[in-house]
């Protein structure tokens, strides 16, 4: 029986404001337990919220950049739910009347296709507080400092259907609320989580099956495992028989597996009444159009950019520009180099693969976009062939610091100048030839179009003799001549 995977992802941004979302309390990460939260994120009685416009703002920055339906007029809502670390004994969020409506983005896949995911709806809401476990032994501790920082919840349409897509949507809006400035992202830090509601139904089947959902998970990795093995667990039950049980699960990553939390509540269960406490929300156009007027240069915007002013393409162009900090760091080099291509080239290849390798931003970049900058530099004007540029690339890594004059240093230091010298390398291409007589005759008594890859040899051994400094292309034009 053939299965198809519906997804749908509720992530949850918290927003850079430098205070909570109806307190004055700061939201800085890293305080001691408890030390950031007043007297309205305890709910003490008496205490009123009131509201931080600029929240608001950076919602209405998010609606903007996702083509959505601004809601000019918005209305909290009271989420009423028990649990240790929401001191009110409700959730301020909104039900009806978010600030964000329908929207959408267009993702890149790895077979180099795109597809848009629609988005529902981006509503404010307060953060709870955290509960701690590991420290303690028989009970848990309650760390109010997160209580009350506001959160854009971001609600996708049901229109993933793969792994693949979800973390490929998921990191474009990690890319685009970095973009905004509008919150770290730092999934390590819970700045972003993720919920995942996931069924199956069978192909070409209209109806949605029994979804379940998996809260709060916090890592691209960890979302890609977590929907693969709940849509096999789900597939294994179907295929037997039985049925799916709407609940929420956590995802374990030490044993790969989704588990049980608690039967899947609905938006009744939660008894949503508007906010008593809260004013409606209304805004005008001028306010749309001041916020309009400030956003940056966005994802798209910058592919389209890429492709136009660099003569990139496309998919190079959406590798650049799907992280601010990579089109940074590409636009610096190709600005003091002047070879789009190569930058490109040497950002998507040796340096995102050593980034990769060791688990790096490239904020922590250990050759800096002006070193790598003098390094094409210096490729370009045949001090360096491409051999020992990857090698200088590597010593440069290991050497650290952000001196430019540094890679000519290390080029003098480590004898990696290129031999260019026509005389020397006609000396090195007739010590070749005399020493493969044999492989010389074979090369003179093939057809011309099996020399090229015969040729090869010879280049090799030239490139060897040289310790891979000989000029590949005076190397060849000699050999050429020679034979």
């Amino acid at each position: 029986m053939s299965w198809e995977t519906v997804i749908g992802l509720e992530v949850h941004v918290q927003l850079a404001t430098q205070s909570k979302i109806f307190s004055g309390a700061s939201t800085q990460f890293g305080a001691e337990p408890n030390t950031q939260a007043c007297a309205i994120d305890l709910a003490m009685p008496g205490t009123l919220p009131v509201f931080n416009e600029a929240a608001l703002r950076m919602a209405v920055m998010f609606g903007l950049a996702v083509d959505a339906e601004i809601g000019m007029e918005s209305v909290f809502d009271r989420k009423n739910y028990f649990y240790p670390d929401l001191p009110k004994g409700y959730q301020i969020s909104q039900m009806d009347y978010p600030i964000v409506g329908r929207g959408s983005v267009e993702i890149a896949l790895a077979d180099r296709t795109t597809k848009t995911i629609g988005i529902t709806r981006a509503h404010l809401e307060e953060d709870a507080g955290k509960s701690l476990h590991e420290d303690f032994h028989g009970f848990s501790g309650i760390d109010l400092n997160r209580a009350g920082t506001p959160l854009l919840e971001i609600v996708s349409e049901p229109e993933i259907r793969s792994a693949e897509e979800a973390v490929a949507y998921l990191k474009y809006l990690h890319a685009l609320v970095r973009y905004l400035d509008i919150s770290d992202g730092d999934m390590s830090q819970g700045s972003m989580r993720c919920d995942v509601n996931i069924s199956l139904r069978q192909t070409g089947a209209s109806e949605f099956g029994t979804r379940t959902e998996i809260k709060n998970v916090n890592s691209f990795r960890f979302v890609e495992k977590a929907i693969e093995v709940e849509v096999e667990r789900q597939r294994d039950i179907l295929e037997d028989g039985g049925i799916i049980v709407q609940e929420t699960r956590l995802y374990d990553a030490d044993k790969n597996e989704t588990r049980p939390m608690r039967s899947k509540e609905v938006a009744n269960d939660y008894r949503y009444f508007p906010e008593p406490d809260l004013l409606p929300i209304r805004i005008d156009e001028a306010y749309l159009t001041a916020i309009r007027d400030q956003l940056p240069e966005l994802p798209k915007e910058k592919l389209q950019r890429f492709i136009e002013q660099y003569a990139l393409g496309d998919y190079d162009a959406r590798l650049l520009a799907a992280e601010r900090e990579t089109a940074a760091y590409f636009e610096q080099v190709v600005a003091d180099c002047g070879d789009a291509k190569a930058s490109a080239n040497w950002v998507i290849g040796e340096l995102s693969a050593r980034l990769n390798r060791e688990d790096l931003e490239i904020a922590n970049s250990r050759v800096s976009a002006a070193q790598l900058a003098r390094l094409l530099q210096r490729l370009a004007d045949q001090t360096l062939s491409s051999k020992t540029a990857k090698t200088l690339f590597d010593v440069l890594w290991e050497n650290g610091g952000q001196d430019v004059e540094l890679v000519d240093q290390l080029i003098d230091e480590h004898g990696f100048k290129q031999v260019s010298d026509s005389g020397a390398i006609e000396a090195m291409v007739d010590t070749v030839i005399a020493d493969n007589p044999q492989q010389v005759e074979n090369y003179r008594s093939a057809p011309p179009e099996k020399r090229k890859k015969m040729l090869g040899f010879f280049v090799g051994q030239v490139m060897k003799a040289s310790q891979g400094k000989a000029n590949p292309g005076q190397v060849n034009q000699l050999l050429n001549e020679k034979l």
